[in-house]
């Protein structure tokens, strides 16, 4: 097992790293009431459930399982997880878990947030996209119709326990769109991880284990550093965000249904390094490199043929990084160099929104 820290002086908790610690770690002992419900889904739970609630015989142990998918991590489906919370009685000392990916995790520390104004929650995410992204931070919300992620809170959780053994039962899909936010931290500020990623594809591809678990822990180690200089997203924490703004876009456009979030974050990401190019700010031999490298493992290089620069643009207004009217986009000054900015020429947002749009 390896572990890093996240500090935040007194909300620190730590990342826990390491194979089989769903059934050897020992998680009734961070528990610090007397009260667990460990929140799950349909998919999830038949897998991993019974050894996780085997740790809680000694307490009350609840559980709820949840239907699967972003287009149920919802006010809707949130109102069902405090409906549970209060029919057990779960009192302001409970602990909730977190069991899945990154739509149960953002739900559930929602849940911890405002329920009786903030309880206790553990995360132990099971897609590789929540254990190198989701589940570290604090950043925890809902979506709603017009906005991804528009309505949430921060609340740090008690720790992350990161079993890699779970990422056997994970399909390729699942695995890619996890990927992409590997690479990111790469692009964004870590150039030699990016080149480490390039030189051990293939192992990644083919699931190595030890491979696997140190691009976690290098993607984890990343974002642990971020979140600590800026917890709630007030200057360079933003940086994590390359891509987000037009995948974002994509998922509300496909209703969160059709593509999967690393899925879009992976087509958002080529547009930033377009418009990044088109600004003159990276090389033009970037974006075949990263594309070359998502290709690998399936990822989208191209939108939705229903999007258009309109609906971009207007998807794009909704987002959290819109300040006073002007919308902020996280680009590349180099690889492993990010900012964000609102300084930029729109005519290189226009020109890139219809090179990928095809208008």
């Amino acid at each position: 097992m390896r572990t890093l820290q996240v500090a935040l002086a007194e909300r620190s908790y730590p990342i826990h790293i390491g194979a089989g610690l769903l059934s050897s770690f020992p998680l009734a002992e961070q528990v610090r009431g007397n009260q667990v419900m460990i929140i799950t889904n349909e998919t999830v739970a038949p897998l991993y459930l019974a050894s996780l609630e085997a740790q809680f015989s000694a307490i009350q142990c609840d559980t709820l399982i949840l239907p699967d998918g972003e287009k149920y991590k919802t006010l809707e489906t949130l109102e069902t997880l405090f409906d549970a919370l209060m029919a057990k009685r779960h009192s302001r000392t409970t602990t909730l878990i977190a069991l899945g990916g990154g739509v149960v995790g953002d739900m559930v520390g929602f849940a911890a947030a405002c329920y009786q104004r903030g309880v206790d929650f553990i995360q132990v995410p099971t897609t590789l996209l929540a254990q190198v992204d989701s589940s570290v931070g604090g950043k925890t919300a809902v979506n709603h119709p017009r906005g991804k992620n528009m309505i949430g809170a921060f609340h740090q959780p008690r720790l992350v326990l990161i079993d890699t053994d779970v990422l056997s039962t994970l399909p390729e899909r699942e695995l890619a769109a996890g990927y992409a936010e590997v690479i990111k931290y790469g692009l964004i500020r870590d150039p030699d991880f990016y080149q480490w990623l390039e030189t051990n594809n293939s192992q990644l591809l083919s699931r190595e284990e030890s491979v696997i678990s140190e691009a976690i822990f290098r993607s984890c180690e990343n974002k642990a550093q971020v979140v600590a200089d800026d917890e709630t997203e007030q200057g360079n924490r933003a940086l994590l965000n390359l891509g987000h703004t037009f995948g974002h876009a994509i998922e509300t456009a496909t209703g969160y249904s059709q593509w999967l979030h690393g899925e879009a974050v992976a087509v958002g990401m080529l547009m930033a390094i377009r418009m990044s190019a088109e600004l003159g700010w990276v090389p033009d031999s970037l974006e075949p490199g990263v594309v070359a490298l998502l290709s690998t493992w399936g990822l989208p290089v191209a939108v939705p043929q229903e999007m258009t620069p309109e609906k971009f643009v207007d998807l794009m207004a909704m987002d959290k990084k819109v300040h006073n009217g002007q919308l902020r986009l996280v680009l590349l000054r180099a690889l492993g160099k990010a900012v964000v900015t609102a300084d930029y020429d729109e005519a290189a947002l226009q020109k890139t929104l219809e090179a990928f749009c095809g208008a």
